[in-house]
């Protein structure tokens, strides 16, 4: 057999182990370019953490809203709830009741159910507009207590961003301030319905 001095002498001039060496070392630049470097990987975890700890807070913003039915009372908006409004029921024959306070102008027959209406006008003493053809009764609900609010027109329903709610104005005082959840800066005053329905000055009993 007749061997190739030639290429016996280019095989045996070469260094395996070194071009391993290369190999290794070529791929670990690689890797070093593609790998973010310590200071890096810290800057990329704080990024991530500000994003994931802004994800509930904006979660939380949107959620602080309140839907409620906007209406008008002795030419001033009022709002209450959505959540505590039944339904709006337009005013029709209103049946007085005699001995009852002077908030509680009568009742209504809501297909053959009794409900007590309020006038909160007269409760918080605001100006008399009187009654109208446009005069509704907003039924409102806790699933304890059930009444009717009168109101002069119903303008809709709206949210209203707690964070714009004051707690009062100067102007509000007295029994209006005590069921008063907030105003905005429009004087858009949002009414706390769970104490209008659970005080005891306002609800009529039985053996009245």
């Amino acid at each position: 057999m007749i061997k190739n001095m030639s290429d016996e002498k280019h095989t045996a001039s070469i260094d395996w182990s070194e071009i391993h060496r290369n190999l290794a070392h070529a791929r670990a630049v690689i890797e070093q370019e593609w790998m973010p470097s310590a200071s890096e990987k810290k800057r990329i975890l704080k990024e991530r953490a500000i994003a994931l700890a802004q994800e509930p807070e904006d979660k939380d913003t949107a959620e602080e809203y309140l839907e409620v039915v906007e209406f008008l009372l002795a030419y001033e908006k009022y709002g209450i709830e959505s959540g505590y409004v039944s339904e709006v029921y337009p005013m029709k024959e209103l049946t007085p009741l005699p001995c009852t306070p002077p908030f509680v102008p009568g009742i209504i027959n809501v297909r053959g159910q009794i409900i007590s209406v309020i006038d909160i006008k007269k409760f918080f003493d605001l100006p008399d507009k009187g009654l109208t053809d446009l005069n509704k009764v907003i039924i409102v609900t806790d699933g304890k207590m059930e009444f009717g609010i009168l109101a002069d027109v119903i303008l809709g329903v709206r949210s209203v961003a707690l964070g714009e709610l004051q707690p009062s104005l100067p102007t509000l005082t007295g029994v209006r301030a005590e069921y008063l959840k907030g105003v905005t800066e429009e004087r858009f005053i949002i009414l706390d319905v769970a104490k209008i329905l659970s005080d005891e000055k306002i609800i009529v009993h039985d053996e009245v």
